[in-house]
Formats: structure tokens, C-alpha cells, sequence
């Protein structure tokens, strides 16, 4: 086997989203625990329910499973890049869906305070905007891997969110040969079609690359379909099925180096 190229998924695999997320969910429903009494963990957990049932009742909601995009993103992004008429839908909706989230969690919890939900919704994507996490290992495996291999991000998400992302960390960038971002393209991952052009970027095959991912369900299972070795990072000890089996599973950025250097020697 000769690897020549390692193809990376962005959030939850090279940045740390969740964690944004979260402590972006934890700063905003404090400030409505305190304004109104209610529990901090109750509201956030009621506007996460809401978010997710509301998303799922817009007509853009097929499209923004395809490419990638789920409910909390929406609750902070713009949406004012990509081609697609769905993005110009997106954005039209993003405010109102932003407001009727948070309004509908605080009603969940036993809150009638519309103007409070309005100014939830508007302190969230603020936080969100200033927490910007990079995993520690992150850095040093790029660093070690670019001498040896080209690089490809392949990053599911719509256009400007994925790029706003990249440049909270722009230290990132210039470690990718190419940056894919399926809004661009049109299909998210696990496409076939969005690993094929993504491989075109860089000009290997699917046998000479490795893509390396936390989600089972686009980043590994669009590894298999095309025949690329798959790399699973299980940081969290979760258990699989064996409906999607990666080739390799890691628990750490750190142990990539070595795996791929053993891949090549056989």
C-alpha cells in the first residue's frame, strides 16, 4: 500500500465543536436561568429539543441533511454563501427559527417571554462566535503528516459557516493542499461523488488516500464506498455497531502518524 495523501473531516475531528457549542448553550441558558429562575440544564436541554423538532418541520431540511448542516448551526448561522436556492431559503428562515427555538424552550420549561427567547437567540450566536477550540494534538500531527503526505480537508457544512469556522483558526489553513466544503459542491459526505472530486484536488486515487473522521455515518462510511481506508477517532469510547466498520478505529489524533506509517511499509 502507498499512501500519498490524508483526507481530514473538520468538527470533532481537527476542531473542537462540540465543546463550542456546548459552553456557548451553557453561557446563554445561564443568563435565562437567572433572568428567570428557571434550571440552567432544563433550558438548554428543552431548546435543544425544540431546535431539533422545529428544523425538522422546514423544507430545507432534506437539503441540510445532504450537505451536512444540523440544528445548532443553524441556531448561529448566516448562510449568505453557496450557490444552492436552499442557502437563500436558509437564510431567509435562520432569524425566525433562531427566535421560535429559543422561545419554545423557555415556554418548555414554563416561560412565556417572547422578548426574552428573541434576546437568547441573539446572545447564542455571539457566544458561539468567540469560542473557538482546536484539539491539542491537532498542530503537531499536521505538522508531522504535511512533511510526508498532502493534506485534504473535506468538511461537510454550508460555505461561509465552514470558512467563518476555518478563520477563527487560520493557523489551520495553509497545512491543506485543498479545502472541500460540500455546500460548495452541492453533495455532503458519505457521497461518492464528493470523494471523487475531492481526490481530484489533489490527484490521487482512492487506494492512495486516508480519511480520517469521528462520524461513522459520512466520514468512514464515504471512505468504504469508494474503497479508501477509513479511520474512525473514537475519542469518547463509544460503541459501534457493526453496520459501518472502519479499517482503523484511534482514540487520539496522536496515533495517526504511526498507523499510517505501518500501512505504507506493508
Amino acid at each position: 500500500m502507498s499512501i500519498k495523501a490524508v483526507l481530514f473531516d473538520l468538527d470533532d475531528t481537527l476542531l473542537w465543536d462540540d465543546r463550542s457549542v456546548s459552553e456557548a448553550f451553557r453561557s446563554t441558558c445561564r443568563y435565562g436561568a437567572e433572568a428567570t429562575g428557571v434550571d440552567e440544564q432544563e433550558l438548554e436541554a428543552a431548546v435543544r429539543r425544540e431546535a431539533r423538532a422545529l428544523y425538522e418541520t422546514y423544507e430545507t431540511f432534506g437539503f441540510t441533511q445532504m450537505i451536512g448542516i444540523n440544528p445548532f448551526e443553524a441556531l448561529w448561522g448566516k448562510f449568505e454563501r453557496g450557490e444552492h436556492p436552499m442557502f437563500r431559503k436558509l437564510q431567509e428562515l435562520a432569524p425566525g427559527y433562531r427566535q421560535t427555538a429559543w422561545t419554545k424552550g423557555l415556554a418548555a420549561v414554563g416561560v412565556d417571554n417572547p422578548g426574552l427567547g428573541s434576546q437568547l437567540a441573539e446572545m447564542f450566536p455571539t457566544q458561539r462566535r468567540k469560542l473557538k477550540y482546536v484539539y491539542d494534538e491537532t498542530f503537531e500531527v499536521l505538522e508531522e503528516l504535511k512533511k510526508s503526505y498532502k493534506l485534504l480537508l473535506l468538511t461537510n457544512g454550508s460555505p461561509d459557516l465552514q470558512q467563518e469556522k476555518l478563520d477563527g483558526m487560520p493557523d489551520l489553513i495553509p497545512y491543506f493542499d485543498a479545502i472541500v466544503i460540500s455546500g460548495n459542491f452541492g453533495e455532503g459526505k458519505p457521497s461518492s461523488k464528493l470523494f471523487a472530486h475531492a481526490m481530484e484536488q489533489i490527484g490521487i486515487t482512492a487506494e492512495e488516500g486516508v480519511m480520517i473522521g469521528d462520524k461513522l455515518t459520512t466520514d468512514i462510511l464515504g471512505a468504504n464506498r469508494i474503497g479508501m481506508t477509513s479511520v474512525w477517532i473514537n475519542r469518547h469510547e463509544a460503541v459501534r455497531n457493526d453496520d459501518i466498520v472502519p479499517s482503523y478505529e484511534i482514540e487520539s489524533l496522536t496515533e495517526l502518524p504511526e498507523l499510517i506509517r505501518t500501512l505504507n511499509s506493508r
